[in-house]
């Protein structure tokens, strides 16, 4: 006899693996012509950045010339994930040019996740924006994330046409349905890096993850806690300098290992008592390893006796 919550999670299984977002959170109308939309609270944008000198002071100077438009208090924390090119020079000129732009260093490098961390940990105010400095975003399509932060926890951006390498996308799609299927974190691109998240929440999560699975960790327990999503489409552009590193074979196997190790802590991860909205254990991801499981064994066992 199966336990109450795996019956349970099995009675909301075929919805829920249908359903790659949920069709009342998404937003993609958008008029660029509209005046700029202000966030009503100020602003931390981190900005990770690993071998970024081609593009980090672009990426910068933008941010600054577009976020006073949106909030009238705001900091630039662009993190130096131990970069060996000239990434960290860039980023400390322009903090003694502007103290508004708060430069965070690693002395050797830390993972994606490790930059984010150390970002958030560095963030002072109301709202917390994280951005990839590789260009393949542009901060005036905050514009589109802005109208939903005052009524949101989490305002996450999702890419309407990727401009990425084939394979790259095929990764993303099926980890993104991995981890809807362990976590029952339904995005429609868990990790594009364009979100704007509720300060406080954020900084308050106890994140364990140092690679590419950090948005899934950060998901899944903002998902425990109760948090309120929107997912907005924005642009993605194409990259026109330096060279992407998260689509290689070291990453992707680092990021399944952290998977593994994720799906296991968050059998112990309770939400804090500020939650807003806390949800029980997703125990629908147990039920499915478990079948999957159970289907490897009894395909073993049968080729086993037929040898």
């Amino acid at each position: 006899m199966l336990p109450n919550h795996w019956l349970a999670a099995l009675r909301t299984a075929p919805s829920l693996l249908l359903s790659g977002s949920r069709s009342d959170n998404v937003a993609t109308a958008h008029n660029p012509h509209l005046p700029p939309v202000r966030i009503g609270g100020s602003l931390s944008l981190v900005l990770p950045a690993h071998n970024e000198a081609e593009n980090i002071e672009i990426v910068i100077r933008q941010a600054l010339e577009v976020l006073p438009r949106h909030t009238d208090t705001f900091e630039i924390i662009p993190v130096n994930d131990g970069s060996q090119d000239n990434t960290g020079a860039i980023i400390d000129r322009l903090a003694a040019e502007d103290d508004r732009v708060r430069p965070v260093h690693h002395e050797v490098n830390r993972g994606y996740g490790g930059a984010l961390k150390s970002g958030f940990a560095a963030s002072r105010y109301e709202h917390v924006m994280f951005m990839d400095a590789d260009r393949q975003f542009d901060i005036a399509d905050i514009q589109r994330l802005a109208p939903f932060v005052a009524t949101h926890d989490i305002v996450a951006g999702f890419r309407m046409e990727r401009s990425d390498p084939i394979h790259r996308r095929v990764f993303a799609e099926i980890f993104n349905l991995a981890v809807r299927l362990l976590f029952g974190v339904h995005m429609r691109d868990l990790d594009c890096a364009f979100k704007i998240f509720r300060g406080e929440q954020l900084r308050s999560l106890d994140l364990t993850t140092s690679g590419a699975l950090i948005n899934a960790e950060i998901q899944a327990k903002l998902r425990r806690q109760g948090a309120d999503l929107q997912q907005v489409g924005v642009p993605h552009y194409p990259r026109v300098a330096g060279s992407a590193t998260g689509g290689s074979l070291r990453v992707i196997l680092h990021a399944m290992k952290e998977t593994i190790q994720l799906w296991v802590r968050m059998h112990f991860y309770q939400p804090p008592a500020t939650a807003p909205n806390p949800r029980p254990y997703y125990a629908l991801g147990d039920v499915l390893l478990g079948v999957g499981l159970g289907i490897l064994f009894v395909f073993a066992r049968f080729f086993t006796r037929r040898k």
